[in-house]
């Protein structure tokens, strides 16, 4: 008797996709752009893309986002190709979603670009941090769709409605009832979870202030997402640490590494979760906790695909998402990646389209390493470009202080003296506050008493 070989991978789900350029709110990608990465992201969600359209509009149609006759057209695909799922590359409102699915029926679902995104995070986020992240974000944007969730109940009320009356309080009665109980609960949980990432807060604010006493300098990693942030970190830390895929949103979970510049300097390279046009809001705001690792930098080195064709969209995604978190004083580096992958000559071709942008630019291959020790040089430059020359008497109680000078600045001369070390040289600007103390001790030692009665 042959043997049948079952699939051990459920099927993948059949999915179409609707674009919506909409002329009075304008995106950095055009609409066939946006829908060839609301396509990516349902790759990497696991569905299968069976087909796509897209309709110009210049406002969303109240009830169905993109009018009835579009409307029309999609239930008439859906129907023909069996999809399981419609997908718009916009946020639907509660009653959009309602009337859509009203529309295409009951077998098949509607999502929109947020709660794909939050499909992937969620499946992505490995740490208990970034697993509360998603949930939270999840939450708040399921609360305002709950009544979409729960109008079968209303059909189940008990008392006049049961018993085919017509009563409203019968009508509204266990269905508002679980509705609104579900509400609480959800209130309760978000509360909940905020209680629980304002002690992630606390606890990196903890970790933070170490950092800033130890004084090595942070970096941060930001970028598109899919832009080789990962990569570039495995590179800079010589082990494959790191999840580096070739798909959208392959790391959540921020990783940080300790990497020796040139100088043999330390210094802290932070891998920040990927950003995307059309990021959620809510998604933001839940990983605010995680972003503030940016904003504390010293540093940002922000890595681009050079090879993608909406490069500079991409770009500017990303400094809008820097915006949006005040991130506005931290200076920035471009790292211009895959540049292994143009032809001769083309990576320097691509400076050009990205000067107006602030902070220089290095190309590099974070794959090959190609350009990897010109970028450390670089950030090393950075990060010492502001150095304070300083002439200090440090007490040997604050050896810590001594070491800070020898790790993190430039000595030029030292000398051993009763009182402490005198110390001529320069340092970071971050840190010369710290010296400040010291540096009329160091003006005025060693220097011989008058003797009484002299004239000063």
């Amino acid at each position: 008797m042959a043997r049948t070989i079952q699939p051990t991978k459920p099927p993948q789900e059949r999915t179409f996709l609707v674009g919506v350029e909409v002329r009075s709110a304008p995106h950095l990608l055009g609409v066939e752009d946006s829908l060839s990465e609301l396509a990516l992201l349902a790759d990497t969600a696991g569905l299968n893309v069976i087909g796509e359209t897209y309709q110009k509009i210049d406002h969303p149609d109240p009830n169905t986002f993109i009018g009835s006759g579009k409307v029309e057209d999609v239930r008439a695909f859906v129907e023909e190709t069996l999809a399981d799922v419609v997908i718009f590359d916009e946020e639907l409102s509660p009653r959009h979603q309602r009337e859509l699915e009203r529309i295409f029926g009951e077998k098949v679902r509607v999502l929109d670009r947020t709660a794909l995104i939050l499909d992937i995070f969620a499946q992505h986020a490995h740490t208990r941090e970034g697993a509360l992240q998603v949930e939270l974000a999840q939450y708040q944007y399921r609360l305002p769709r709950l009544t979409r969730q729960w109008t079968h109940l209303a059909r189940q009320a008990g008392g006049a409605a049961g018993r085919g009356g017509t009563g409203g309080v019968g009508l509204r009665g266990p269905g508002e009832t679980q509705l609104e109980s579900d509400r609480r609960e959800i209130g309760r949980r978000i509360s909940q979870l905020k209680a629980e990432l304002e002690k992630v807060r606390a606890h990196r604010q903890r970790h933070r202030a170490q950092r800033q006493r130890s004084a090595i300098p942070v970096v941060a990693i930001v970028g598109y997402t899919n832009a080789g942030k990962s990569t570039l970190l495995n590179t800079l830390v010589g082990a494959p640490e790191v999840l580096a895929a070739d798909q959208l949103f392959a790391t959540l979970d921020p990783t940080t590494r300790r990497v020796l510049l040139p100088s043999k300097h330390p210094a802290l390279f932070t891998d920040t979760v990927g950003f995307i046009q059309k990021l959620p809001t809510t998604l933001v705001a839940a990983f605010r906790a995680t972003l503030e690792e940016i904003g504390e930098a010293d540093l940002i080195l922000h890595v681009v695909d050079v090879t993608h064709p909406n490069a500079r969209q991409q770009v500017q995604a990303v400094q809008d998402t820097l915006d949006e978190l005040n991130v506005h004083d931290v200076p920035v580096l471009l790292a211009l990646n895959k540049s292994d992958k143009l032809p001769a000559g083309a990576a320097l071709a691509a400076l050009p389209a990205l000067a107006d942008l602030p902070g220089p630019a290095v190309p590099i291959s974070a794959l090959t390493r190609v350009g990897v020790p010109t970028l450390l040089e670089q950030v090393e430059a950075e990060l010492y470009a502001q150095l304070v020359p300083l002439r200090v008497l440090i007490p040997y109680s604050k050896g810590g202080l001594i070491s800070l000078f020898h790790e993190q600045g430039v000595v030029e001369s030292s000398e051993h003296r009763e009182k402490g070390v005198a110390l001529t040289g320069r340092v970071p600007e971050r840190i010369a506050g710290r010296f400040k103390p010291y540096e009329a001790k160091a003006r005025t030692a060693g220097r011989r008493k008058p003797a009484p009665g002299a004239n000063a």
